[in-house]
């Protein structure tokens, strides 16, 4: 192929390939060969190859001049007739009124179904919900609610008035239908000279009351409400059989607030505690029953019970860290039920009650780091003298209880009746004592 025919075929390019009919070599008119075929011209230089499937519009690019046909006009549909618009209008009306009448029921349905929950919404709170039934008399109450039950009418509010300004509250135990009431000594010691006595009962009857005997020894007295009767005593348990963990209740007026029922655990038992002893007068050491059920001042002379609603304990004393306010801090004392009966037994036939003695004193000096209570003088002719014991003995326990110092010994000692024998051990020895009784 010479230059000119190489120039004349470049320029030529694919208009050349692509010419009529007449320009095909072999003078036969037919469809160009396929693309791809070895009769395609070589892509101008510095273009991507073409691809056939793919390429779409790509020779609007390499073509400027070749033009895309324009696409064939659009004919527009029949016009119906308007009698033909007219029949299918009066067909569809029904049918148009009818989805009318749907989308407005809808929307009412819809409206009424988002109003009915917006309501509930603030309905379902707790105001909106009726208060359930109030139980009934008959449902079975619970261990506490039924020892409360019992033993409410059995608790009285005493109000105590003396010489001195204000008045003094306290609580107080019903032992009989008549009107006798066990109490603490310090709840009524300020109406011993002259004084009154107000007991208000939980049914809100007031009685007066005046006092038929006292023991300061025990921190203990008795109080007749004249002209009672009909009224519900208290039942009396055994506090022998009290046990550490055991559940107990306490009931009084703490504050003044009458009808005060709290409940908790036995704690202790046994302890030994100093009471009393302000403004010069003798301290007073109890053989104590200690438990958390919180009480107060007024709870004093109150009772103490077990589940089964009988009195375990006088409630007495509680323990303080200090200050002129000082309230309950989880640690009371209540005197044995066992003591209280016995020396309100001896109060309410006699007037006055007894108390059991060793016939010793007791002291500070020689007491050994493991514990113990060492004697200090021993009476002439009493129990102790009667037995051998010897000043600087040091007694460790009585009977099978174990004496850590000067007040456990006593609290042991007045935890038993006048009479009573009972055995020593000491540090070098064992020994047999039968207890004295004197005059509280």
């Amino acid at each position: 192929m010479t230059d000119d025919e190489r120039s004349g075929h470049e320029a030529g390019g694919r208009h050349a390939a692509a010419g009529t009919p007449d320009e095909i070599p072999d003078g036969s008119a037919g469809a160009p060969p396929p693309p791809g075929g070895p009769g395609d011209p070589t892509p101008p230089r510095g273009l991507p190859v073409p691809d056939p499937l793919t390429d779409t519009g790509r020779h609007a690019l390499i073509e400027p001049h070749e033009v895309a046909p324009p696409p064939p006009p659009v004919q527009a549909a029949p016009v119906a007739s308007r009698d033909a618009r007219s029949g299918r209008l009066r067909r569809y009306a029904p049918l148009a009124a009818a989805a009318v009448v749907v989308a407005l029921l809808a929307g009412l349905a819809g409206g009424w179904i988002g109003w009915t929950l917006a309501g509930q919404s603030v309905s379902d709170g707790a105001l909106g919900r009726p208060l359930p039934q109030a139980d009934p008399a008959s449902a079975q109450l619970t261990p506490v609610e039924a020892v409360a039950e019992k033993v409410l009418p059995s608790v009285v509010l005493l109000k105590v008035e003396g010489g001195g300004p204000g008045e003094d509250e306290g609580s107080g135990i019903l032992l009989s239908p008549d009107g006798l009431v066990l109490t603490n000594d310090h709840v009524v010691s300020a109406a011993a000279t002259g004084g009154t006595i107000t007991a208000l009962l939980q049914d809100g009857r007031a009685f007066a009351g005046r006092i038929t005997g006292r023991d300061s020894g025990s921190d203990l007295a008795l109080v007749r409400l004249d002209g009672a009767g009909g009224l519900t005593a208290a039942e009396l348990g055994n506090s022998e059989s009290l046990r550490v963990g055991q559940q107990v209740v306490a009931i009084g007026a703490p504050l003044g607030l009458d009808g005060t029922v709290t409940t908790g655990i036995v704690s202790a038992l046994d302890r030994a505690v100093s009471v009393g002893g302000e403004q010069g007068g003798q301290a007073t050491v109890l053989n104590a029953v200690q438990h958390d059920a919180p009480i107060n001042p007024g709870n004093s002379g109150g009772p103490l019970v077990d589940l089964q609603g009988r009195v375990v304990g006088v409630n007495s004393a509680i323990a303080s860290t200090g200050g002129s306010q000082g309230g309950s801090i989880g640690v009371g004392f209540s005197i044995p039920v066992n003591q209280a009966q016995r020396v309100a037994d001896e109060l309410n036939r006699t007037g006055r009650a007894t108390r059991a003695v060793l016939g010793v004193t007791v002291t500070g000096v020689g007491q050994p780091v493991s514990g113990g209570a060492v004697v200090g003088q021993v009476t002439p002719g009493g129990p102790a003298a009667q037995a051998g014991l010897h000043p600087g003995d040091v007694v460790l326990r009585v009977a099978d209880r174990p004496i850590a110092d000067g007040d456990e010994l006593v609290a042991a000692v007045r935890d038993h009746e006048p009479g009573e024998q009972v055995g020593l051990t000491l540090a070098d020895r064992q020994v047999t004592v039968t207890l004295a009784g004197e005059p509280s």
